[in-house]
């Protein structure tokens, strides 16, 4: 495991290239544990260097070779380790073989420079006679750095306990010594229970027993008197100065100095950095710290509190474990509290809570310590970016009779908000928030303002918009009565998200009020939240550039003010931006970057989690989408904001109606519509509303479908919520072509008037802009202007229901043809000039094609006159085949509806979405008119897949099942198989997971 540098090799085995070759001496300097020995190792088993006999000395153990041996005039490779422990014999005999070194050959001479008797002479004090021809090169070793020590921990743990905490921890306390570095290791990996990789369980496994043994027998030869300064150096654990060691040695500056000398001497001590002392490694003062009695270890600790105290600036958590170590409790405390308070003012909100978290976990706190640092707990915890041990600890402590009821109101109201914002535990989170609004109303006028302000934010269901209101009054009276101008600030944040939510027409002139140049940072902490606030309802709203604009100002006042909850939340904002947009390249691992940073708080990372899942809904990837969806289980989705809730249900239902689910979606709909609809919050059901009407459309329920719509349009009223408005025309053309198709009377006008609510919703997507809403709205446009065009064709007939289901064999004269098998001149999936029936299209029912959510038209246009030719139709096909050559259609009325699907289908395809692209092709096919000039017949694809294999593979390595393919291309499941088989077998995979890999690797 212990690597040595290879230009260290290298350099060596060019020096022994023959029996000519000029003598080489290296040496080889490093403390103990850094490899001397190992790199001797290598030395002598160097491949491609000759073979001179391999000479080992070992100085201090084997007392060396002979003096007849040392003077034999063959070639030899020298290896002589640790001259540090050799005696003035020895030397003497060593200093006559080096000198004697003749030609091809070569020595290493290891030694700790710590250890060597005369400093920087390792082979004594007396001079050396050294040939003319012989080279002398010294290599002096080097810890590892964090990436070495990371690659050690990979090998000896693992992955899974490889973690960049653990890494760090073990580089800390190792100081990067190889042989240390693996000692550890090898302890680390023999816990139970077994390692997860914290920088906890690597401090908890202990001091490895060869650093211990070196460090104590070091500590020892040390004489007694001079010892303190040693065991000062463990209790202050780094870096210290002279004086400091001294002092907390209590031996005085003049004896201090001495000791001091005679520690380094004896290499008990080291010197780390311009006039600073300490260990080595680090890891070896708790060996010498275990080994003190209990006296001396607290006297030690009371000096070092006081010697800490009086540097600058003070570290007053260090200051604070020394006193604790003392005794010394009520000094121990008042050095939390100052060092939380420190903590907190300089933005480390992490370090305040461990701290706060560690001390009021502890039993016996007295009472009065308990209300001044849980306050303190509750506050960073709020602001930081931690919130799971602290809610526990909070609610122990809220509980506790002996608190003033002022300290419990605020515990109770920051309590609340962590419930609220970093747990999602919002129904709780809500009373516990009225509660502490109730409490702190006489005794902490400000403070109840602040929960007052809280219970203004929107987001949360189960409480209707106006009971928002109410509270919003309250907390602006309560703000303006306290004279607060951080609490003022704090009220108009929430009030800006409040307004800009429900797009009242105020929310931007109190975006301009939020004092963004204040010189208060408690102020500045506010406007960056009422700043991101604003940016996260604007992009819900649909103005994208406006909302990054403030997004930008929002996530840089947080960083500058200190507030990471605020500007991880402004990063949710902007994932759900990137969605909309169609800034989709890379947005994948994106979400799961800030899914895997915000691990230990997922509920921060619920933007990430949907946006996610709204990407593998359009890839086609649909066991994936209902994990992300569903937040992969890390809290339930009725926890959601009210409409980043929405907007999942809009895609669970989305997927269920593509899986033909129209029951379940119906369900889902209606539970979604209700949340959106108590909350009142209208311009958030801008997600859902489409899906939810169609759900409820195809299901049978038309009154309820048009419920929805009515309020939906009632809730908008004239409001400017872009997103908003361009969905209720979306919604309206979805109940219009619904409708249409279930209607035996004026089927065609509702389908042209439903095409022109689809091109109306497509424009309004398009301004916004919204590409993917807009390519959506486009495809359903055309859907139905194909639909129209082929109704006014082919005159009454078998209409689609409001599943898009085509009658089957009992219902009509004749079975129905599969979308690929209509008869007439138009190309089928491979292309060819005439039709092949599917292999079910003559016996049984077709395929039930998809809704809105990827509904095709009727599946076929009669070989026929278009409307207004004043042609006859054609016969009708016998089996599914035409019964002789057809005239061919005018086809100038749709060529543009055409050109747009085919626009469409690419604008699928450059954003990624895989499965409307399918989709949308799919469609184009059952319309495309012949390609002139093309012979009969269907073009070759006997080594390479077809276009409709290719297509069939990607949905199927996507993860869609055959019959969800079906329905996406308005196929039967058995040619889907069949395609999927012909695909395998052109490709050579023998699964969909090898067919995965193998379409990756075809050009």
């Amino acid at each position: 495991m212990i690597t040595t540098c290879g230009s260290v090799l290298r350099s060596f085995a060019r020096a022994l290239t023959g029996p000519r070759a000029e003598p080489v001496l290296m040496f080889v300097e490093g403390a103990a544990g850094e490899g001397k020995s190992h790199l001797l190792q290598e030395l002598a088993d160097l491949p491609d260097a000759p073979e001179p006999a391999r000479r080992w000395w070992r100085c201090g153990a084997d007392g060396g070779p002979s003096e007849e041996d040392g003077h034999r005039p063959e070639a030899a490779l020298w290896l002589v380790d640790d001259v540090h422990r050799a005696d003035e014999d020895e030397l003497r005999r060593l200093r006559g073989v080096l000198e004697g070194l003749g030609p091809g050959s070569a020595a290493a001479v290891t030694y700790r420079p710590e250890e060597i008797e005369v400093p920087g002479l390792p082979l004594g004090g007396t001079p050396m006679t050294y040939p003319g021809r012989l080279t002398v090169l010294t290599n002096r070793l080097a810890p590892w750095d964090e990436e070495r020590v990371r690659r050690a921990a990979e090998e000896a743990l693992g992955g899974s306990g490889c973690t960049a905490e653990a890494v760090t921890r073990l580089h800390e306390r190792t100081g990067g010594v190889p042989r240390v570095v693996v000692d550890l290791l090898a302890m680390v990996r023999e816990q139970w229970p077994a390692f997860t990789g914290t920088a906890v369980e690597v401090d908890a496994a202990g001091v490895p027993p060869r650093l211990a043994e070196l460090v104590l027998s070091r500590t020892h030869a040390v004489p007694p008197e001079h010892r303190p300064v040693v065991w000062a150096a463990a209790v202050l654990d780094g870096p210290a100065g002279r004086d400091e060691l001294a002092a907390v040695s209590g031996l005085g500056a003049g004896t201090g100095t001495a000791a001091l000398l005679r520690a380094l001497e004896g290499a008990a001590l080291a010197e780390l950095g311009e006039g600073r002392y300490g260990f080595a490694v680090p890891l070896a003062a708790s060996a010498v710290r275990a080994t003190l009695p209990g006296p001396v270890r607290q006297d030690l600790h009371r000096r070092a509190a006081n010697v800490l105290s009086r540097r600058q600036p003070v570290d007053w958590a260090a200051v604070a474990g020394h006193h604790r170590a003392a005794g010394e409790g009520h000094r121990w405390l008042r050095a939390v509290e100052r060092a939380a308070e420190s903590a907190e003012a300089s933005g480390r909100h992490e370090q305040a809570i461990t701290l706060l978290e560690r001390t009021l976990a502890l039993p016996g706190l007295p009472p009065q310590a308990r209300a001044r640092l849980a306050p303190l707990l509750a506050r960073n915890a709020v602001t930081g970016l931690r919130s799971d041990q602290t809610v526990e600890v909070l609610a122990q402590i809220v509980q506790d009779a002996a608190l003033p009821p002022a300290v419990r109101g605020e515990l109770r109201l920051d309590l609340g908000l962590m419930l609220c914002n970093q747990m999602g535990r919002s129904h709780e989170g809500w009373q516990v928030l009225e509660v502490a609004a109730g409490e702190l109303r006489d005794v902490r006028s400000v403070l109840a303002a602040r929960a007052m302000a809280a219970l203004v934010t929107p987001y949360w269901p189960g409480v209707s918009v106006d009971v928002h209101r109410g509270w919003l009054i309250q907390a602006v009276a309560a703000a303006d009565d306290s004279g607060d101008a951080a609490m003022r600030t704090a009220v108009l944040a929430n009030h800006v998200g409040l307004a800009m939510s429900c797009a009242d027409p105020e929310a931007w002139e109190l975006v301009e009020q939020l004092p963004v140049q204040s010189t208060d940072p408690a102020c500045l902490r506010q406007a960056a939240r009422g700043l991101c606030n604003a940016a996260d309802s604007a992009v819900w709203l649909g103005f994208y550039e406006r909302g990054a604009d403030l997004l930008a100002a929002g996530r840089d006042l947080s960083a500058r003010s200190g507030a990471p909850y605020t500007e991880h939340s402004a990063m949710g904002t902007r994932l759900l931006q990137q969605w909309w947009t169609g800034r989709w390249l890379g947005l994948d691992k994106r979400c799961e970057d800030f899914v895997a940073d915000t691990a230990d708080m997922p509920f921060i990372a619920s933007d990430a989690y949907v946006v996610r899942g709204l990407l593998a809904v359009a890839q086609g990837d649909w066991g994936e989408a209902r994990s992300w969806l569903s937040q992969q289980g890390t809290f339930g989705t009725e926890k959601l904001p009210v409409p980043l809730g929405a907007a999942a249900a809009g895609a669970v239902i989305r997927l269920a109606l593509a899986r033909q689910e129209v029951t379940a979606a119906a369900e889902h709909a209606r539970a979604a519509w209700k949340v959106v609809a108590d909350k009142g919050v209208w311009p958030w059901a801008a997600e859902l509303a489409p899906w939810a009407v169609e759900a409820l459309a195809r299901a049978g329920d038309g009154a309820g479908a048009h419920t929805m719509v009515r309020n939906f349009a009632q809730g908008l009223g004239r409001r400017d919520a872009p997103a908003a408005r361009a969905a209720l025309v979306w919604s309206r053309a979805v109940l219009t072509e619904t409708e249409a198709e279930a209607s035996a009377e004026g089927r065609r006008s509702g389908l042209l008037e439903a095409a022109a609510l689809y091109g109306e919703a497509a424009a309004a997507y398009g301004e916004l802009p919204r590409p993917y809403s807009q390519a959506l709205t486009t495809e359903g446009a055309a859907r139905c202007a194909i639909a129209a065009d082929t109704e006014g064709a082919s005159g009454p007939g078998p209409n689609a229901g409001a599943s898009g289901q085509v009658p089957d064999a009992e219902g009509a004269s004749g079975p129905a043809p599969d979308a690929e098998t209509a008869s007439g001149p138009f190309p089928d999936a491979e292309g060819a000039s005439g039709p092949v029936p599917d292999a079910e299209a003559a016996s049984g029912p077709a395929p039930t094609p998809e809704g809105t959510s990827g509904r095709a038209p009727e599946p076929k246009r009669a070989s026929g006159p278009v409307p207004g030719s004043g042609e006859s139709s054609a016969p009708a096909p016998d089996s599914g085949r035409s019964s002789g050559p057809a005239p061919a259609p005018e086809e100038d009325a749709i060529l543009p509806v055409l050109a747009e699907l085919e626009s469409c289908a690419q604008r699928f395809t450059d954003l990624g979405a895989v499965w409307d692209a399918a989709r949308a092709r799919a469609l184009l096919r059952t319309r495309q008119p012949v390609r002139k000039g093309r012979p009969p017949g269907r073009p070759s694809h006997a080594d390479q897949l077809s276009p409709r294999e290719e297509e069939v593979a990607q949905l199927a390595v996507s993860g869609l099942t055959n019959r969800e393919i079906a329905a996406t291309l308005h196929l039967s499941p058995r040619t889907v198989e069949q395609h999927i088989a012909g695909a395998m077998r052109k490709t050579g995979a023998l699964s969909r997971r090898d067919l995965a890999h193998r379409l990756d690797a075809t050009p």
